[in-house]
């Protein structure tokens, strides 16, 4: 019990125990959860020890510490496209969280004003991407959608655009749509599946760089996120060096076991075997 509480406390620093604030607080609104922010140094020296690391090394290096069953992502959400030859559909980055809400304004022009119109202010005002000035190099863009609208809320040009901020990849627990446009462009995106309607009238955009729920994961920017074949992990970021040590040891016994039956079989030593 006393090591589960500990684990607890690494995983959620963050956590204001008690929850206590007064009448007026909560009146205008409280977050609970409070989050840390990191150097982009601090990000890059964190990078590092994940390279290379696969979802199974990172979630067998979390049970090994008592986290088993910890940032395991829904398997619904899954690569948009996979590339074996190259694996560039495999990334690991540092969160930077986006929450999009239902909308409940008016969903179409009102009055005389057009549609372009409508759209635009729509996108401007309510349903933005004010993150995107925000991406630095090595994020992961976690954005929790409304998963049970068919929007398609990414779509081949903003995703583009991000991954040119420096963006290493997207996951949503929502939809995307210019699917093929963004396959073609090679740009790592995991995702619940296909959706068509645009933003405006759909959803809007709630916070930025705020705790996220994502397939059934907590999400805090400054997480690491970890995504391949096997579908998407989350480690902590309290729990971040600890996890990479451990799934580092993993996967270069993996590679080692594998690499000699490879040599055995005859078979050409390929990048996923190789030191």
């Amino acid at each position: 019990m006393i090591y589960r509480i500990l684990c607890f406390l690494m995983i959620c620093p963050m956590l204001v125990f008690g929850q206590k604030a007064d009448s007026d607080k909560l009146e205008r609104g409280v977050n609970f959860i409070q989050v840390l922010a990191y150097s982009q140094e601090e990000n890059t020296r964190i990078l590092k020890l994940y390279e290379g690391l696969r979802v199974a090394d990172v979630v067998d290096a979390m049970d090994r510490i008592g986290l088993q069953d910890m940032g395991l992502v829904n398997p619904e959400i899954q690569a948009a496209w996979k590339d074996f030859k190259t694996l560039k559909h495999q990334f690991r980055g540092i969160a930077l969280t986006v929450r999009y809400v239902p909308s409940n304004l008016p969903d179409r022009p009102q009055g005389k004003e057009d549609f372009d119109t409508w759209e635009g202010h729509f996108y401007e005002n309510y349903s933005s991407e004010a993150f995107t000035s925000i991406i630095k190099p090595g994020q992961a863009i976690v954005i929790d959608d409304v998963d049970e609208a068919d929007i398609g809320s990414i779509g081949s040009y903003n995703i583009l655009d991000w991954y040119s901020c420096g963006a290493v990849g997207v996951v949503t627990d929502a939809r995307a749509r210019d699917t093929d446009e963004i396959a073609i462009e090679q740009v790592p995106l995991y995702f619940r599946g296909l959706g068509r309607g645009m933003r405006p009238g759909r959803n809007m955009l709630e916070s930025v760089n705020r705790p996220v729920s994502i397939g059934g994961v907590l999400v805090c920017p400054g997480d690491v996120v970890v995504a391949d074949g096997d579908g998407v992990v989350v480690v902590p970021r309290r729990v971040a060096e600890t996890v990479a040590v451990q799934a580092r040891a993993i996967l270069d016994s993996d590679k080692k076991a594998r690499r000699s039956l490879y040599e055995k079989l005859g078979k050409k030593l390929d990048k996923t075997v190789k030191e």
